[in-house]
């Protein structure tokens, strides 16, 4: 791996402020956001990036190559928590290794605009309709980890749940509960505001272009130094979650840090094979190796209460995203350079 990417990885404004709130927390400083900051942030962000890449997705049009990467990354998003959830099973019951499967098999938004913003300072082009396969890869990892948990639970837990779910109307429960996943796997805050900026983006980029020069104040000049304020918060939040690794033992924290970097290569094979460009391989890297820490615990608390937070949390966002954000962009952007051609 380059050197030099590493450098201007690690001497990026948005990576130094992760590390203040991680140092912060280590020296014992009374550091803190509010709470309601950190969310309005994360609402910008998606907000931003979600019309900036719908502007460039009308830009671009749907054609062959962003129907099939697209595609790619749906499929991506089925496959990742499938062979996450064979190995972690392993060593773990079915509940908590679909809940982690479905952590990995989602997406860190963070992570990708993380990436955006390294590409920007390579002046490396990308193009926005791969913000179209970040908000179309969360959901289906959901649906897939809520599934694996159900068909791996133990006969008795499942007449157990039957029992106390109805009262004789198995069917009408049971279809009750598939609503209640479905509607937070397709309708939670962070998929439906990046979807709906998405659509609101291509919208005004399509019919009404004026309206483009009025927002770019918004989505483009704040859009840096809100990244660091969020990452500065983000550093404060994973340093806190540190302790929680104790609780997940050697064979989690090494699933953490090489899955990664495995399921990267997975979306630089996938890349090649599509014939993407630098830029666009190095974002479909990222979101193959990415974890979700908002979405999927959301969901996973609400639709498999028997998994361990502290366990999909931990690792998603305590040693996972930090090792994308500091080591993990700069290795893959290295492999992109050397397998993929410059075009």
């Amino acid at each position: 791996m380059q050197s030099s990417l590493v450098l201007q990885n690690l001497l990026s404004a948005p990576v130094l402020f992760f590390f203040l709130g991680i140092l912060g927390v280590l020296v014992g400083s009374d550091l803190e956001i509010p709470s309601p900051l950190p969310k309005l942030f994360s609402l910008y962000l998606l907000l931003a990036i979600g019309f900036k890449g719908g502007m460039e997705l009308a830009h671009s049009g749907l054609g062959p190559q962003v129907l099939l990467t697209i595609g790619a990354a749906v499929v991506m998003s089925l496959l990742v928590p499938l062979t996450s959830f064979l190995l972690l099973r392993l060593r773990l019951d079915g509940y908590n290794a679909a809940a982690i499967a479905a952590s990995y098999g989602s997406i860190s938004a963070v992570t990708f605009i993380t990436a955006e913003s390294f590409l920007n300072v390579l002046e490396v082009n990308f193009d926005g309709f791969m913000v179209a396969a970040l908000a179309l890869m969360e959901s289906p990892a959901i649906v897939v980890g809520v599934i694996l948990a159900k068909l791996s639970a133990p006969a008795e837990d499942a007449e157990s749940v039957r029992d106390q779910e109805n009262g004789g109307d198995q069917e009408g429960s049971g279809s009750l509960r598939w609503r209640e996943v479905l509607q937070e796997a397709f309708l939670n805050g962070s998929v439906y505001l990046l979807i709906g900026s998405l659509v609101i983006g291509y919208v005004v980029a399509a019919f009404s272009p004026a309206g483009l020069e009025k927002m770019d104040p918004f989505t483009e000049k704040l859009f840096y130094g809100a990244l660091c304020f969020f990452l500065l918060d983000m550093g404060i939040v994973a340093a806190q979650r540190l302790r929680d690794l104790r609780q997940t033992g050697a064979f989690l924290i090494g699933f953490s840090l090489l899955a990664p970097p495995v399921h990267a290569l997975l979306g630089l094979l996938v890349s090649a094979l599509l014939g993407l460009s630098q830029g666009n391989t190095l974002l479909f890297m990222v979101l193959c190796a990415s974890a979700s820490y908002i979405a999927v615990p959301a969901a996973m608390r609400m639709t498999v209460p028997q998994a361990n937070p502290s366990l999909y949390i931990s690792t998603a966002l305590g040693l996972t995203f930090p090792f994308n954000v500091v080591v993990g962009i700069p290795l893959y952007m290295a492999l992109t350079r050397h397998f993929i051609p410059v075009g």
